[in-house]
């Protein structure tokens, strides 16, 4: 079983010495891989210890940005609907866990 890989990883790979096996998703097969990235790059997150984490939040954003571009969001719409949020509802700095 395969996963969705950065665009540059299979010229990475011929570097190496190595003979990658891929293939182009098509738009559902793509949004669903997407997902299942975001799932995989959110358990590395949830997993990375404190100097990785960065990176791994790079990671999560990466994919989230793939995200809104395969359904036609603008990032910057949805940077502006996060403020929107942040001013309606707050944001998550005072660490409240509703019970």
């Amino acid at each position: 079983m395969g996963k969705l890989v950065r665009d540059d990883i299979p010229e990475i790979i011929r570097r190496n010495g190595g003979e990658p096996v891929v293939r182009v998703l098509d738009l559902a097969e793509y949004r669903q891989a997407l997902v299942e990235k975001l799932f995989e790059e959110a358990a590395e997150l949830r997993d990375a210890s404190a100097g990785e984490v960065a990176e791994e939040i790079a990671d999560v954003y990466e994919v989230l940005r793939a995200i809104a571009t395969v359904d036609g969001h603008d990032w910057n719409v949805i940077e502006k609907a996060a403020a929107a949020k942040r001013e309606e509802r707050g944001a998550f700095r005072d660490r409240l866990y509703l019970a």
